[in-house]
């Protein structure tokens, strides 16, 4: 067994903080953000930030559904952190100015892979996929937060 990452960033073009702000309002734009292999999206408590409780079923390839119950926390400015009541996933969302009305965003999941030769492929692969996922959030973010009135 072994620790599994998986790490993918973005350059924004609107304020750090606008970012962040769309990153952590879980009950009105992080729905918008999810692609389709995020299913079954539910907010169970707050909404906004520190203190949220977030469902989702998460299927990053044909044969593997994870179940993710996150409890979700700020600890310091710019950062969201996203753990799994079900299993060791961590996601680390982080939101820094990247210039004058820019911010780089960096999304790193984490979590204690399988052992023997199904750990092997899970290191190897796992983290690609789930890159392409986040990947996938990141342009939906870029998209709704760029270029609008009043942001940036």
């Amino acid at each position: 067994m072994g620790q599994v990452e998986a790490t993918t960033e973005r350059i924004v073009a609107a304020g750090a903080e606008d970012v962040f702000d769309a990153l952590a309002d879980y009950s009105g734009t992080r729905p918008k953000l999810l692609p389709e292999h995020f299913s079954e999206y539910e907010v169970r408590e707050g909404g906004d930030g520190k203190g949220t409780v977030v469902h989702w079923k998460l299927q990053a390839t044909s044969k593997r559904v994870r179940d993710c119950l996150m409890d979700v926390d700020e600890p310091t400015d710019g950062q969201l952190v996203e753990k799994d009541r079900n299993s060791s996933m961590v996601t680390t969302w982080t939101v820094t100015p990247a210039g004058e009305g820019r911010s780089r965003v960096v999304v790193t999941t984490t979590w204690t892979g399988a052992g023997g030769i199904g750990g092997f492929f899970e290191r190897t692969f796992a983290p690609k996929g789930l890159g392409r996922i986040y990947d996938a959030m990141l342009a939906r973010l870029a998209a709704e937060v760029e270029g609008k009135p009043g942001l940036g």
